[in-house]
């Protein structure tokens, strides 16, 4: 994480620039208990592509719709990516817990939601 002057520093970017595109939304900030902003790395490439952006002619509301669309396809592609590796964790539960203890199994599935069930037997049957 890096404070705002470490940010300016490290982009030739004034403060005042940086907490402006923040306060504008096109730079996210992490607040600590003691109020400092905290940028992370990907704040460098925000920066660097929000002037690329500005060179070109583009408003910095033209630029905000720019980086949205981009945060929110990053959330999306994150988002995925955990639900990947979630799926890989069910798999290797399910396949353990099924050969391993299989009346801790059948115990489970006892207790479980219908639709749980159903997922998991799913699952079960992709694996074998």
């Amino acid at each position: 994480m890096l404070k705002i002057g470490e940010l300016a520093e490290m982009t030739g970017i004034t403060k005042r620039t940086i907490d402006y595109y923040t306060n504008l939304g096109l730079l996210k900030a992490h607040r600590s208990s003691s109020n400092y902003r905290y940028y992370n790395e990907n704040s460098i490439a925000q920066l660097k592509f929000i002037e690329l952006k500005k060179r070109e002619g583009l408003s910095l509301e033209q630029i905000k719709a720019l980086v949205q669309t981009e945060m929110a396809d990053a959330d999306i592609a994150n988002l995925c990516m955990h639900i990947q590796q979630l799926e890989k964790e069910v798999t290797l539960l399910v396949t353990r817990l099924s050969k391993e203890n299989p009346l801790i199994w059948q115990h489970i599935k006892k207790n479980m939601q219908d639709d749980s069930k159903a997922l998991i037997e799913s699952l079960q049957f992709l694996i074998t």
